[in-house]
């Protein structure tokens, strides 16, 4: 091929149909690479044992946190099963 024709198709192809044009800004966010979430499955909660260990030192006026005691001691009970 002649480099006159090949100028021609290329002329015609970068010619063609409809021009896309984006926003730089709206560009610029889809080339960000997606964010990626890394999750530790933990044995032990934290905030479990350290509610335990002031329940040991203090005593609650009501039963406020009842509820959350039996939803947290209901999992440790059926793995010791």
């Amino acid at each position: 091929m002649d480099s006159k024709k090949i100028e021609e198709e290329l002329i015609q192809k970068l010619t063609e149909g409809e021009m896309h044009s984006e926003e730089p800004d709206e560009a610029a966010v889809k080339k960000l690479p997606y964010p990626t979430e890394i999750r530790i499955q933990a044995q032990i909660d934290p905030v479990v044992d350290e509610t335990r260990k002031f329940r040991q030192m203090a005593r609650e006026v009501d039963d406020r946190y009842a509820k959350y005691d039996s939803l947290v001691n209901e999992p440790s009970k059926q793995e010791n099963d």
